[in-house]
């Protein structure tokens, strides 16, 4: 169920979230859509997260904290009666919009830091591939989604020299330090969130390699609103369950199995085998007497 919103955030819940709740609460075998109201941020918050990190908000950001400060929206799938958590769309709050790969006061000074996995050989942008990310003091690096320890989404300033830049973009971060973009501004990004509802991986759909099998299989089950028909295209080396929601969350009444047991025999044969080896046990030991007698 839905948290009921307060009048505070009434008039604009259903624009905040583009009406994807009712899209969830209506889709087969979805429970537990939960929106988490929060308040929004305070203005001298914002101003004291700017001064502390030398850089402005873009507008869109930080007009939606002056909205709500952070978002985080999920949902359950109903397997065997048991909710089992699913979707979680998230955005962290001001508080939370914390630095990566700046040093800290409490590492040791030759402690390995993310900057040491620079290279100067690393490939600048060029035409279609814009410029990747930096870990050193050349980029600005926020998180704004842990994405459940998938990898992280960031909101980058990729030029500090010889002073901030205004201009941001939203980059993907993957498990393996791998930079991928995904849009140019911070609304761009939040439709991105909504419309692919928050599923697991989704942001590996704007990789090079894709979303895991698994994750596959969620999208084939509750595809986006903006999804890729290309992306769920079956390979020629790989096989992807087709499952239709509407039979695999429908409740069905177990027919108890029975068990055939085997034919028993009748108490008669059984004692007739009985006597039938009796009876050639006793000639044979007839025959071996006789035979001895002879020799004798």
């Amino acid at each position: 169920m839905e948290e009921k919103p307060s009048a505070s955030i009434k008039p604009y819940l259903d624009k905040l979230t583009l009406g994807v709740t009712r899209i969830l609460e209506t889709s087969p075998g979805v429970t537990e859509v939960t929106f988490v109201e929060k308040e929004p941020a305070e203005r001298h918050t914002i101003i004291s997260w700017e001064q502390k990190n030398s850089c402005m908000l873009p507008e869109d950001l930080k007009n939606f904290y002056l909205m709500t400060d952070g978002f985080q929206m999920t949902w359950s799938v109903k397997t065997d009666d048991t909710p089992m958590p699913l979707g979680s769309m998230v955005i962290n709050s001001v508080s939370k919009l914390c630095r990566l790969g700046g040093s800290s006061m409490y590492t040791l000074p030759n402690a390995p830091t993310l900057a040491d996995l620079e290279d100067d050989t690393d490939e600048e942008g060029n035409g279609d591939k814009p410029e990747k990310p930096h870990f050193d003091s050349r980029s600005l690096i926020f998180e704004l989604d842990p994405c459940n320890g998938n990898g992280k989404v960031c909101l980058v300033y990729k030029h500090t020299k010889p002073v901030v830049s205004p201009d941001t973009e939203i980059w993907f971060l993957d498990r393996a330090l791998y930079w991928h973009f995904l849009t140019k501004t911070f609304t761009a990004y939040y439709r991105l969130l909504i419309t692919h509802l928050g599923l697991p991986q989704w942001q590996y759909a704007f990789t090079s390699y894709g979303v895991s099998p698994q994750a596959k299989q969620w999208f084939n089950m509750y595809k986006p609103i903006t999804i890729n028909t290309a992306l769920l295209s079956e390979e020629a080396d790989s096989f992807v369950n087709k499952l239709d929601p509407n039979k695999v969350f429908k409740s069905k009444n177990k027919t108890p199995v029975i068990k055939k047991k085997p034919p028993s025999q009748p108490a008669g044969s059984q004692k007739s085998h009985m006597s039938m080896t009796s009876s050639k046990t006793s000639s044979l030991a007839g025959n071996s007497s006789r035979k001895r007698d002879s020799q004798i």
